[in-house]
């Protein structure tokens, strides 16, 4: 009778050993190996194409290849084993069935992760960079309850669960989460609507004629944005209100503004020399540009006085109100030294006293 060392016999304890030596070749050997393969060799061939899209593609690749092959290591070495119990081979069986599934959900969730990172470095275009950093976190959670759910979902099924009932009670919460956050929802799609369709964008001067606010755009959120105003208030707008609103934007596409306000000069006023005067005035404002048309239009017959519509085209819209004070000053100072008057309306008062019909 041959001797037992530990319940083994000496074949048993050799091919046991050789099992531990495959296993311990794939933890050491396994790394270095596919850093050549990866590295060496199919770097030197993905870097003959323009796309950067096949490093993402590697990247992901590197440590579910390396577990895959020590799962595998495992495998092999467990299933050269004779000697265990039959009853063993069902419980491993299923263990490796879990350990690809896990190595599959961690390749998978990588590879997504990478194509983001890639989009958002290599693929956005000049301005979207925003519009990636808003929207790419939210499809990566997304996404990884997706992959989560899927990985549930296929582990009930192997180990033969009815999911129907919990795809139903999936269902049953989605529908009472929509309904219970309605307002919440609605705010957040009309976020992704304005990130696409992109009316304003964070550095924006913007006006939200509806509720009366102007500012320049600091964030814009899934839920709402934020509009730091002129005297420095931070406005907090839901993003659905926002895409029912009519919306002004001073800066995109080109901040260059163009303002005008109206005048009245007295009746009997030399009209060329009132128009004149002004767009002198004007031209001698700084701020007002030089290479832009500066107007003084004679538009209508007032009450009181002629009335001119005096335009100018300023570099940015920040300094509005100071241009208008700049203008204002301008031209009255103008009109006065040219001796032209601006009337004040006047109005006639009849009074007739009844005595005097009879």
């Amino acid at each position: 009778m041959e001797n037992l060392f530990l319940g083994l016999l000496p074949e048993q304890w050799m091919s046991l050993g050789i099992s531990l030596l495959i296993v311990a070749a794939a933890l050491i050997l396994g790394r270095w190996l596919f850093r050549v393969l990866l590295n060496q060799v199919a770097r030197r061939l993905i870097r003959r194409t323009q796309t950067t899209l096949d490093d993402a593609v590697l990247n992901a690749l590197q440590l579910p290849l390396y577990l895959l092959g020590v799962v595998a290591a495992f495998q092999v070495g467990l299933g050269r084993l004779d000697f265990l119990p039959e009853s063993w081979g069902h419980v491993l069986d299923e263990t490796f069935y879990v350990l690809y599934l896990v190595i599959g959900l961690i390749f998978t969730w990588r590879l997504i992760l990478n194509i983001f990172t890639w989009y958002e470095g290599d693929m956005a275009a000049p301005g979207e960079n925003n519009l990636a950093e808003q929207l790419l976190p939210f499809f990566r959670r997304v996404a990884s309850i997706i992959l989560i759910l899927i990985g549930i979902i296929m582990l009930f099924r192997h180990f033969d669960v009815d999911v129907s009932a919990f795809v139903a009670t999936l269902g049953i919460g989605s529908v009472a989460i929509a309904l219970a956050a309605q307002a919440t929802l609605t705010d957040t799609i009309s976020g992704f609507a304005i990130m696409i369709d992109r009316p304003f964008r964070i550095g924006d001067r913007i006006e939200i004629q509806d509720l009366d606010t102007w500012g320049d755009v600091v964030d814009i959120g899934l839920r709402s944005s934020r509009i730091r105003t002129r005297d420095n208030r931070l406005v907090i707008v839901p993003n659905s209100i926002i895409s029912k609103s009519l919306i002004v934007n001073y800066t995109y596409p080109d901040p260059k503004y163009r303002i005008q306000i109206h005048i009245g000069v007295a009746y009997g006023t030399d009209l060329e020399l009132a128009r004149q005067t002004m767009i002198g005035a004007m031209r001698g404002v700084e701020g007002v540009l030089p290479d832009q048309k500066v107007e003084a239009l004679f538009l209508e017959f007032g009450p009181s006085a002629l009335i001119f519509r005096v335009r100018w085209w300023l570099d940015s819209y920040v300094d509005t109100r100071r241009m208008f004070d700049k203008v204002n000053t301008a031209l009255y100072n103008a009109l006065n030294e040219a001796g032209i008057e601006i009337p004040s309306p006047q109005m006639e008062v009849t009074v007739r006293n009844s005595m005097d019909r009879q």
